[in-house]
Formats: structure tokens, C-alpha cells, sequence
């Protein structure tokens, strides 16, 4: 009886599950549409979908092709219902590049050029460069120290710390530092209003630039020779030299929603000066430690504010210690696209307020 009753209970939720992805149907889907060449990830499943981080839910992965989740230009995509539930198949060959989940030209700086450590004063670093030439070019030497286990091949890159990511601290929401390349303040590349939004409390890392590619071709004691690869930007002694990654970020992820959102998920800041607009980039306060991985989607909310009651008191002290919350404001939908242990990095996808620096994040299901 009880197995019975287990029985009962798992159809009837599969019913219910299969009745609220339908329900999460645009009415107006398509019930087949040709990829074409430029689409996103994140655009087809808007066709179909109300809410495109559910797309998991309705895509019918084909396990006979080596990676199922790949969607190719050319190929037709058809919704038809198994069991009564939704779901969007692929019939055509994988050929091509597959479509993206996101225009890769939007974040191809920050994948190539950016990447966060600990504790960058802890990693080898440039003592010294030929002819003290500070733009490098294809060829020119540099000189490091502390490059442990360094082999002639050995690629490497060049980075200089540009921020500091802080958590914040008591009434300081997390915010970002940004350093000039000796590590002490001065600007960087994300909106830092002055004196609000420094990094403070727990540090969530350092935001590297990578300023060049090179090869280890000489190791004499603890100093390794290193020639690089091709024309970059300049190259400073103290700056700091990592192993280099061959593929350090991924291509291709499916949009999800992340099983829990962390309640100290905010905005850390916000790149290039913009506030709003869709395909804007935006550093997170959570990473791979927080359970945050590369395409999960998150919404943003303007966290509402605590207001004096002036009409229910004439008098001001009174009024101040009857304050009352205002509701949090939905901004929009953002989707990670690389994730470190603390911190991650996102794109807006949509949105009908701007982005500001302290923001919360929700998940994207969050009515409130």
C-alpha cells in the first residue's frame, strides 16, 4: 500500500511539474524554428519560454551525439510533448560553430584579459626587462623571480592587480578598490563611487589584467628568462607572472537557475561607467564556494530603503524611530559567465531599471 501510494504521489508530481513548465510557455512560441547563424542560447530559449533560465527543463538532449547540449545553425528546432510535458528536439547535423549562450563579443575582454587570486603578492613576479623597454613587443625579454619549477616551454602570463574585491563590512556594502599597478588605490575599469562601495571587511580577492603571453626559455638559479609571445600592453617590474591556462574559461554553458542563492549575493560594481541597458557586465559578490557556477541566472533587485513615517508623526524624532522598509524593486535578469572561488562575473541579459553597485540578488523565480 505504501509503495502504492509513493507510486501515486511521484506521478502526480510529475504531472504538476510538466503542468507548470507548459504554463511557462510563451503564448505566442513557435512550434519549429531554424537556428540561424548569430542566434544565442539565451535568445532561442526566449522564444519559447517565459523565463529562458528554464530552458534545461524543456530541452530533449540527444545522448548519441558527443556533447547533446550543442545546438548548431541550420538545424530545426520542434516542440512536441512526451508524456504530456513539453520539450524542444534538434533534427539536423552538428556542423559549424555552435550557437553561444551569450554574444561572447560582449564578455571576450574580461574571458581573455582578467582573472582573480587570493593574493597576487604571493605569485612570482618581473624583477627586470631588456633594455628597460616598458611596452612589450613579439620577442622581448622579460626576467622573473620566484617562477617555482620553471622548464624552457613553459608558457606564462603577465598580470597586474587593478582591484581589490571586498565582502564589506557593518554598514558597508561589498564594493571593489581599484589599484594603480604598485597595488595602492587609484582607478579602475568598474564604477566606484568616491569614498562609497571600497572594498572593506573580508578580502574576496584581487582582479588581475593580463598584460602579456610569454615562454620560458632560460632558468638560471631563481630567475627565469622569459620571451614573449606577442605585442601586449607594458610590462612592469613587480608585475606578477601566472602559469597560463590553455583554456581558462568555459564556451559553451546552459542557463539554469542556481538550486540556492546566497542572502549576502549583491552587486560588487559595475564595469566601464553604465548603469543600465541589457549586456552590461557586472562583478558578483558570490563564487564557486557559494555554489555559483557558470550559467546560472540570477535576478536583480534595488534593495528598498528605510524611510522616516513624516505623516503619522510631526515631530522628527518621532518620525525616525518609526521607520518602515520599502519593498525591493526587481532591476532585471543577469547570467554568470566565470566563476572564481569568491567571486564571479555576469552579464545583464535583461532589465527594466539600472544596475547599481550593492544591488541583491535573487533567485530568478523571486516575486519579492
Amino acid at each position: 500500500m505504501f509503495k502504492r501510494l509513493l507510486a501515486v504521489t511521484a506521478a502526480m508530481l510529475l504531472t504538476l511539474a510538466g503542468a507548470v513548465i507548459a504554463a511557462d510557455l510563451r503564448e505566442d512560441h513557435p512550434t519549429t524554428y531554424v537556428v540561424k547563424k548569430g542566434d544565442t542560447l539565451w535568445d532561442i530559449a526566449g522564444r519559447f519560454l517565459q523565463k529562458p533560465w528554464l530552458w534545461p527543463e524543456i530541452w530533449q538532449a540527444n545522448p548519441q551525439v558527443q556533447n547533446p547540449h550543442l545546438i548548431f545553425p541550420g538545424q530545426v528546432l520542434s516542440l512536441v510533448y512526451i508524456d504530456g510535458q513539453p520539450r524542444v528536439q534538434a533534427d539536423g547535423p552538428q556542423v559549424g560553430e555552435a550557437v553561444n549562450t551569450i554574444p561572447l563579443s560582449e564578455v571576450e575582454a574580461l574571458l581573455k584579459h582578467f582573472t582573480v587570486v587570493n593574493d597576487p603578492q604571493a605569485l612570482p613576479h618581473v624583477v627586470g626587462l631588456e633594455d628597460d623597454r616598458l611596452y612589450s613587443t613579439a620577442g622581448q625579454l622579460v626576467y622573473v623571480r620566484g617562477l617555482q619549477g620553471a622548464t624552457p616551454g613553459m608558457v606564462v602570463d603577465i598580470a597586474r592587480p587593478v582591484n581589490l574585491f571586498g565582502a564589506g563590512n557593518g554598514r558597508n556594502l561589498p564594493g571593489a578598490t581599484p589599484l594603480d599597478f604598485r597595488g595602492d588605490r587609484h582607478h579602475g575599469h568598474w564604477t566606484v563611487p568616491a569614498g562609497y562601495g571600497e572594498a572593506t571587511g573580508v578580502k574576496l580577492g584581487y582582479e588581475l589584467q593580463i598584460h602579456a603571453t610569454g615562454e620560458v626559455t632560460n632558468v638560471k638559479g631563481e630567475i627565469a628568462s622569459v620571451v614573449l609571445r606577442e605585442e601586449g600592453r607594458e610590462i612592469r617590474v613587480g608585475d606578477r607572472v601566472m602559469p597560463s591556462e590553455a583554456q581558462p574559461y568555459d564556451l559553451q554553458f546552459v542557463p539554469r537557475a542556481p538550486d540556492v542563492v546566497p542572502a549576502n549575493a549583491r552587486i560588487l560594481a559595475v564595469a566601464d561607467g553604465m548603469q543600465s541597458g541589457p549586456h552590461l557586465v557586472v562583478a558578483l559578490s558570490v563564487g564557486a564556494r557559494d555554489g555559483i557556477r557558470n550559467g546560472h541566472v540570477m535576478s536583480i533587485w534595488n534593495e528598498g530603503s528605510r524611510v522616516a513615517d513624516v505623516v503619522s508623526h510631526r515631530s522628527g524624532a518621532a518620525a525616525k524611530t518609526d521607520k518602515v522598509t520599502l519593498p525591493d524593486e526587481f532591476v532585471g535578469n543577469l547570467m554568470v559567465f566565470r566563476t572564481f572561488d569568491k567571486v564571479s562575473y555576469a552579464l545583464v541579459m535583461d532589465g527594466i531599471r539600472p544596475v547599481h553597485h550593492g544591488d541583491l540578488l535573487k533567485h530568478p523565480d523571486a516575486t519579492e
